[in-house]
């Protein structure tokens, strides 16, 4: 997948190119999720990303409950906030 978008330097951008590229080979990954969630907002900057039929916050949490259910919680908000802080910089410099 050919992605033209620069993600150098945005907080969460190395994140959220990883699960772009997880979206594109169809893999159910944490990065790929949280893209997932962020979809409306990150097709909005021009980010390929394909439709979903599900809830990609339910699978993320699931995903991270599997590996340490006790800290799921904390890790699923701050990868919400890692998404936002690089929706809020995208958005700065598109």
């Amino acid at each position: 997948m050919q992605i033209e978008f620069s993600f150098q330097g945005l907080p969460g951008g190395a994140l959220i190119h990883q699960g772009l590229m997880d979206l594109a080979d169809g893999r159910e990954t944490v990065a790929s999720l949280l893209v997932l969630i962020g979809a409306p907002r990150l097709r909005r900057l021009g980010l390929p990303i394909p439709e979903g039929q599900f809830q990609p916050e339910h699978a993320l949490y699931k995903l991270l409950a599997q590996s340490e259910p006790d800290s799921a919680h904390s890790r699923y908000n701050a990868l919400i906030r890692i998404l936002v802080s690089f929706e809020r910089a995208a958005e700065c410099v598109a």
